[in-house]
């Protein structure tokens, strides 16, 4: 397969595996827009965990929050775990990495808030234990997952809502966690701003 063929498989399997998604994952999307939008208005706040691309994601995610998405609006208030590297490599030290993202949770998070919890495996350690701690602290959990949801599909409560990409390649799940990313923060802007464009 030459190069061009290959770029324009991973194109059209990306795609697909989007389409694939739509039916099952609109619902679940949309309780968790309406759960962020409850939380915000209740002078909550979101915050994101990931690992790598994950990681990546938990960032894009609270920037677009912060920042803005697509039009002007009030800052929102979100924080990704993901970035502090002292208060992460001071956790990792001293209490291994499993621990790096329940710290956090414990330290910054309050009963209403909302963990957004990102895993394409749905198994990583660290988030799992985030979730425990989300749990413990009163904090509803939104977690996106890939391949089945694994150990994090089966901690999660009824409360919480699960965003489990129907894929089991890495790369497509990614993918696919981007553009759920846009749609949650189109469908905050939406709610809070009336935005129909």
């Amino acid at each position: 397969m030459d190069l061009t063929d290959r770029i324009s498989q991973h194109f059209k399997e990306s795609a697909q595996t989007k389409l694939d998604a739509v039916e099952l994952l609109a619902a679940p999307i949309a309780e968790g827009i309406e759960a962020m939008v409850g939380s915000l208005l209740n002078n909550g706040k979101i915050l994101a965990c990931g690992n790598g691309g994950s990681a990546a994601d938990a960032q894009h995610l609270a920037a677009e929050l912060v920042g803005r998405f697509e039009v002007e609006r009030h800052e929102l208030a979100a924080i990704a775990l993901s970035t502090d590297t002292s208060v992460i490599s001071a956790i990792a030290n001293d209490y291994g990495y499993k621990a790096v993202f329940a710290k956090q949770v414990r330290a910054l998070g309050q009963p209403g808030d909302i963990l957004v919890a990102i895993s394409t495996s749905g198994n990583s350690p660290n988030v799992i234990e985030a979730i425990n701690a989300a749990h413990e602290n009163d904090l509803r959990v939104i977690a996106l997952t890939g391949k089945g949801g694994g150990a994090i599909g089966e901690i999660l409560r009824d409360s919480d809502v699960h965003i489990c990409v129907p894929a089991e390649r890495t790369a497509r799940i990614q993918e696919t966690h981007l553009l759920i990313i846009h749609c949650l923060c189109d469908g905050i802007d939406c709610l809070l701003m009336g935005v129909e464009e």
